[in-house]
């Protein structure tokens, strides 16, 4: 392989559309980010129509800037990876089909990377590590605690069995008022409460079991605002947020180094775009002491972007694997297979 690999990666799985060119799988060059928030936010949440006629309208022109950014044409590029699930399926289809497209014009490899494995990945763009490693994998779709044995080699640990804890996050956030999306206003407003003001429940399992489940504390909110409202009691916004997220953090946490003892690994990686949480950073760091080192990416790389695609199809491509015009999009893709 040459001393410069250049991977460009699209990904188009929410409602963010963004292209990226990484250098040797960590070197980011460029990260275009077109966000959709604007357009969502009054319906509290990603309409689906909507997000794919904004990936088909935004791609070209974010290719563009990103090869822009990065200093470099087409013919630079080596390998294209792209997103094909989970996710939206329209907006998934949008990038696989562009990505599929610019391979072929430019006679270039391309892989077909999971949406879920780019998030574990985006800690190796800013942190020099490499597996084994447990990984906590916190977003609006998806909380799952993963044992990163090697490259692409996985064991689930322990999943959501109803609502992701970033679900629960917007969905509390929609009940208070305050607005989409829920995760960075949350933790915004919980830092002006005290989260010790109300006890909000999170249920627990057995044994080694490291299952989450956020439907109960969602429940119990909307239950306590309802009774605040009908009882014409005061609801102090802070307040509320901070105890809803201090509850979600603790479960978060305890899981996770359990996880951590039970693999008896020494680095802990946040990946998500609820690793941007400042409560769970904090927490998880001081929790683990001295004895897990905790690794998380930057703020701009625990939401939904390119450069972890990039990073994710670099590796791949060194594992052998490569997609053919076939490749397809996909709502739901398990990361434990190598598909």
């Amino acid at each position: 392989m040459k001393d410069k690999f250049i991977t460009l990666g699209i990904e188009t799985s929410c409602d963010e559309t963004s292209v990226s060119v990484v250098e040797n799988g960590r070197k980011i060059l460029s990260n275009a980010i077109f966000s959709q928030i604007k357009w969502h936010e009054k319906y509290g949440g990603v309409v689906p129509e909507i997000a794919s006629r904004q990936h088909l309208e935004a791609i070209s022109h974010v290719t563009q800037k990103s090869l822009e950014d990065a200093e470099i044409d087409f013919d630079s590029i080596d390998l294209v990876a792209v997103t094909h699930g989970p996710g939206l399926v329209g907006a998934l289809l949008v990038g696989v089909s562009y990505a599929k497209g610019l391979a072929y014009a430019l006679k270039k490899p391309l892989i077909g990377v999971n949406h879920i494995e780019g998030h574990i990945f985006a800690n190796f763009l800013e942190n020099d590590f490499a597996p084994p490693f447990l990984s906590l994998v916190v977003s609006g779709g998806h909380t799952h605690l993963i044992y990163v044995k090697d490259y692409g080699d996985y064991e689930l640990m322990g999943r959501t069995v109803d609502d992701a804890a970033g679900e629960a996050f917007d969905k509390v956030a929609r009940a208070l008022g305050l607005g989409y999306p829920g995760g960075p206003l949350i933790d915004q407003t919980a830092r002006l409460g005290n989260e010790l003001a109300i006890s909000f429940p999170v249920a627990h399992f057995k044994d080694e079991d490291l299952s989450f489940s956020f439907s109960g504390i969602k429940s119990a909110v909307l239950n306590y605002l309802n009774h605040q409202k009908q009882k014409g009691l005061s609801i102090v916004v802070e307040d509320v947020a901070a105890s809803f997220q201090k509850a979600v953090v603790d479960a978060l946490v305890e899981n996770t180094l359990k996880a951590a003892e039970i693999k008896n690994v020494k680095t802990i990686a946040l990946a998500g775009g609820v690793a941007a949480n400042s409560r769970l950073r904090e927490e998880l760091t001081s929790k683990a002491g001295t004895d897990f080192l905790v690794r998380f990416p930057p703020m701009i790389l625990c939401t939904d972007n390119a450069a972890m695609i990039s990073c994710a199809g670099y590796y791949r491509f060194l594992q052998g694997f490569e997609s053919d015009m076939t490749l397809n999009a996909y709502a739901n893709l398990n990361i434990f297979s190598n598909n």
